[in-house]
């Protein structure tokens, strides 16, 4: 009874807390004159398809950015034309907020903490981490697909199915392509589950749930937007240039470390041929994870994984790291937990060259570096993961969480 009420009392400290730092996030988000871009890029989208234009002529703001996403993206855009522009901005950062809340509450559910008042702690410090900062600058979709991700894996793992499993995944690589990684991953895992003998229908079933609901959103799209439909999935999704320059700096996929290391915009065959081996380790260390009951180092490796393997891994695509030192942390990896939280509170990408005249292309050894944090922590992760697969619970040389000792 004591501890119980203690910890009524410690919830409404910590969400006092955690709106004090939304206010303060709040305040200089809006000192720091931030235009969310991105956010007026959605919304133009969605104007061309009310208007009926051509999506992917498209050319938003005075940075003149195209569309880029899917066509289905652009469908869901068109409420954002009912506003204007400034009770837009501000219904977007408020709707991200509540989101991180969201994201929170489902990392902490995965790596087994239920503590109420620990989702709002961990929010209050998560919105400083510099990819929730840059994505609500930039009025950013991340934590929306990231929810829809982590909500569909909270309710389907190993020998449960939930008639629902798969939408989440479906709709959010229906929106943007890179978490339709995540089904192959199911896939991968029921794939080699039957090879070792075991029952692969339950992530199979997933895997068809998320393609199902793909293929459903996308089939829709088409029915609306025939043209632009075309366009997109005949030639224009292999386009990677119109996403932007391979060797910014806030790319931190693979192929922007090698754009830049290599000094060249075009890394080429070089990083076919890397990401390629990059995603195949990654899927394997991911179904080896899940395989061994270890759905949040899965997950986590298989986000991973997606962001090194992408073309383009804009820093803000990375607010999966707030799940990863969460893992860290819950699997008493305290030094990797805040090595991997110092990186990305440390907005390191930006303190390089940037900008105007391509300097990203002409870095030196430290710049290098510095430009390449976010994948070299995640590499990292994916070594971490893999090197603690064979026969252990938890990480190699590291106390295995509480969930994994009472497993």
């Amino acid at each position: 009874m004591i501890a119980s009420s203690a910890a009524r009392r410690r919830v409404p400290v910590a969400v006092g807390a955690c709106l004090t730092s939304f206010a303060a996030f709040w305040a200089a988000q809006r000192a720091a004159h931030v235009s969310m871009i991105d956010l007026l890029v959605y919304r133009a989208e969605g104007a061309t398809v009310r208007a009926g234009g051509d999506l992917y002529a498209l050319r938003a703001t005075a940075a003149h950015l195209p569309a880029t996403y899917p066509p289905f993206a652009a469908l869901l855009f068109t409420p954002l034309t009912l506003l204007d522009t400034a009770p837009l901005r501000v219904l977007a950062t408020a709707g991200n907020l509540a989101l991180l809340v969201v994201f929170v509450r489902l990392s902490l559910k995965l790596v087994g903490h239920a503590r109420v008042d620990a989702v709002w702690w961990v929010t209050a410090a998560a919105v400083w981490c510099e990819p929730v900062w840059t994505t609500v600058r930039y009025g950013q979709v991340n934590l929306l697909l990231a929810v829809l991700v982590l909500w569909d894996l909270s309710h389907s793992t190993g020998g449960r199915y939930a008639p629902w499993s798969g939408a989440g995944l479906g709709l959010a690589a229906a929106v943007k392509l890179t978490p339709a990684l995540f089904p192959v991953f199911l896939l991968v895992t029921g794939a080699v589950a039957h090879l070792r003998g075991r029952d692969a229908r339950p992530w199979l079933r997933h895997a068809r749930g998320a393609g199902a609901v793909f293929a459903a959103a996308t089939l829709l799209a088409a029915a609306v937007l025939p043209y632009d439909s075309r366009r997109f999935w005949t030639g224009l999704v292999f386009r990677t240039e119109r996403v932007g320059r391979a060797e910014d700096t806030a790319n931190q996929a693979l192929r922007g470390v090698l754009a830049r290391l290599l000094h060249t915009p075009h890394p080429g065959a070089l990083w076919a041929a890397c990401a390629a081996v990059v995603a195949a380790l990654g899927l394997a260390t991911a179904a080896a994870a899940e395989l061994d009951g270890r759905r949040d180092w899965a997950v986590c490796a298989c986000a991973v994984t997606a962001l090194l393997a992408s073309p383009v891994s804009w820093t803000h695509h990375w607010v999966w790291c707030v799940p990863l030192v969460l893992l860290l942390w819950s699997h008493g990896s305290r030094t990797a937990a805040l090595g991997t939280l110092l990186v990305f509170c440390s907005y390191a990408p930006w303190w390089v060259p940037h900008g105007t005249g391509r300097p990203e292309l002409h870095q030196g050894p430290l710049e290098l570096t510095l430009s390449a944090v976010y994948g070299g922590a995640g590499a990292c992760f994916l070594v971490l993961t893999r090197t603690s697969l064979p026969e252990r619970g938890g990480v190699a040389g590291v106390r295995p969480s509480r969930r994994s000792r009472t497993a």
